[in-house]
């Protein structure tokens, strides 16, 4: 697997095809591997390309506090490693709200953004604002063992061989990495910005996402030029529940941008 050096960190990649370039972005204490399935749909037509955030997969982490502008800049650095002037940026959870900060501090690099499942705040509302404390504590005290376990069983609903990539990409990461990680990742805020994105925005929502469903419509409201599309019997793992659905809807985007 190739690998990118940058400010200290070594960043693992992976890049296919020929064409547009799609950066493809997972979701916290996931990797790469989330995104197999649009890989092999859409290599054909487009450059693609997937990375282990910092700290993720198989890229390390420095010691220390964990600066989350630091992930989009870790973007940004892939794109010039790769010569690529200017990308579609997809991601999942976290990885959206690192391919929304992209397209906020770097307009000038991102063709368009595609957004699953993706969190803009932390403070939505009260009740964020009340348990997210919470659960930065509880983190110092679950096992990774135990958060692997609760995130396979809450997010193979719709599709049963997710268990064994989420607890497999989960467990990887050594719990004193991931305090450092959740504390960083816990605290991104970008609802400030969101009326600055100029570029065209598809979100994607999983119609049974509880995780983030109060969130999204005030996304597409927010950010100009956005469309809200509902991705059927999908969960959080959206893009692995039903990756038929969420390939089309990429597809249609990319189509209809660059043959518009």
């Amino acid at each position: 697997m190739p690998t990118l050096t940058f400010n200290d960190v070594e960043l693992h990649y992976e890049e296919r095809g020929t064409g547009e370039t799609i950066v493809f972005t997972h979701g916290a204490s996931w990797d790469q591997h989330q995104w197999q399935p649009q890989v092999n749909a859409l290599s054909n037509s487009y450059h693609t390309v997937t990375w282990d955030v910092r700290g993720h997969g198989r890229s390390t982490l420095p010691a220390g506090k964990v600066d989350a502008r630091q992930f989009s800049r870790d973007l940004i650095a892939l794109l010039d490693h790769l010569h690529v002037k200017q990308a579609h940026l997809c991601g999942l959870s976290m990885g959206g709200h690192i391919s929304l900060q992209t397209a906020i501090y770097y307009p000038e690099r991102v063709s368009s953004l595609i957004l699953i499942g993706t969190p803009y705040t932390n403070s939505f509302n009260a009740f964020e604002k009340w348990v997210l404390p919470l659960n930065r504590l509880s983190s110092r005290f679950i096992p990774m063992s135990l958060l692997a376990f609760m995130q396979a069983k809450t997010l193979s609903r719709f599709n049963h061989e997710n268990k064994a990539y989420i607890q497999k990409a989960v467990r990887s990461i050594p719990h004193e990495r991931w305090i450092r990680l959740w504390q960083a990742i816990s605290r991104m805020e970008s609802g400030e910005q969101l009326q600055t994105i100029t570029c065209p925005t598809l979100i994607l929502h999983g119609e049974h996402d509880s995780m983030i469903m109060r969130q999204q419509i005030a996304l597409h409201q927010l950010i100009p030029h956005s469309t809200l599309k509902i991705i059927d019997q999908a969960h959080h793992a959206t893009n692995l529940d039903n990756p038929t659905q969420v390939n089309a809807e990429i597809r249609k985007h990319l189509h209809n941008l660059i043959y518009a």
